[in-house]
């Protein structure tokens, strides 16, 4: 059975939203939308919208923000490979909410069926202290990074890139880090214009991930770890958020959220028990086990204009929603 949880949070001001630092370095195609940004702190907010009010939402952001040139559409694809330790560490960091926590990834920008051993990806620490999240990142090829995570195997780097390079080897070395899941998804993104330069939107649609056959291009099966019929709206901005955003959020009902793409991964294929925290679930029906058609990760569906072929209605997903309360671990 495949479970659907997420948490809700009750703070609608946006100046209690996260910050956000980021660190990227040059990329090129879908790669280009997030690699050319550069180090800087960021307020970000998160929240669930049906996909069936996307296009109302493109609209509206249409009026103050500009489409990132790379971003078709219905989305480009992100693929993201977590490591964890055999006890779940991060995971249970992020759950209990420690003020200071990291995250090792492998991140693929483009169709997964599409890498290769030379497709260039970024291999990140993710890292949370207080309130200010802070994101690192080595671009090599796939072939180098699995070579230097899964296999112990020392690259040579730019003095410049030692000290990340060196951290990454000491986390991965000292507490025996592994694959653990992916997640995935197809994100659209929005950059702000003039007074609102500093403003970024994204939608990710289709969030759907696994717990093995962790090779990009294996083609093993996903299943939706967030309902297809809703979508992860993510406001990004510098250092205030535009007073139309609150406007525009509200006339959309747009619920405010505070979720995880990992913890919804580990949490859907049961690698974890549910949280602490008690919060709600999707859970499909008995025979539905959320599995994400393959035409939707191999390159063929991007860009679709159609809203009937962009969202599956709730009744063709098979999800339903249901209260469930665990309330520990």
């Amino acid at each position: 059975m495949a479970r659907f949880r997420f948490s809700r949070t009750v703070r609608n001001d946006p100046g209690e939203a996260t910050e956000e630092k980021l660190v990227e370095h040059p990329g090129s195609g879908f790669r280009e939308t997030a690699s050319r940004l550069h180090s800087f702190n960021r307020y970000e907010i998160k929240y669930f919208i049906d996909e069936l009010d996307v296009p109302a939402l493109r609209d509206e952001l249409a009026e103050h923000m500009d489409t990132d040139p790379h971003s078709p559409t219905g989305g480009y694809p992100v693929t993201s490979l977590y490591y964890d330790t055999q006890s779940l560490r991060f995971y249970w960091e992020k759950i209990e909410g420690l003020k200071f926590r990291r995250k090792v990834r492998v991140r693929l920008y483009g169709p997964p069926s599409e890498c290769t051993s030379d497709t260039p990806v970024q291999v990140e620490i993710k890292q949370r202290v207080n309130r200010v999240t802070q994101k690192r990142r080595i671009e090599l090829p796939y072939s180098d990074a699995r070579r230097w995570l899964n296999g112990g195997e020392e690259l040579d780097f730019a003095p410049g890139q030692r000290g990340f390079a060196d951290e990454v080897s000491m986390l991965v070395e000292n507490l025996d880090l592994r694959p653990i899941v992916t997640t995935g998804y197809l994100r659209e993104a929005f950059v702000g214009r003039e007074a609102d330069t500093g403003l970024r939107v994204t939608i990710d649609h289709k969030v759907h991930g696994r717990d093995r056959d962790f090779d990009f291009a294996a083609g093993g099966e996903n299943r939706f770890i967030i309902p297809p019929n809703l979508a992860i709206v993510e406001l990004k901005a510098n250092e205030r958020v535009p007073y139309w955003t609150t406007d525009l959020t509200a006339r959309l009902n747009m619920s405010v959220i505070r979720v995880s793409k990992y913890c919804q991964s580990v949490e859907a294929f049961d690698l974890a028990p549910r949280s602490k925290l008690g919060s709600p679930e999707f859970v499909a029906p008995d025979g539905d086990a959320g599995i994400v058609p393959a035409g939707l990760l191999d390159g063929k569906d991007f860009g679709v204009t159609s809203v009937d072929d962009l969202t599956p209605s709730a009744d063709r997903v098979g999800c339903s929603l249901s209260i469930n309360n665990h309330s520990q671990r």
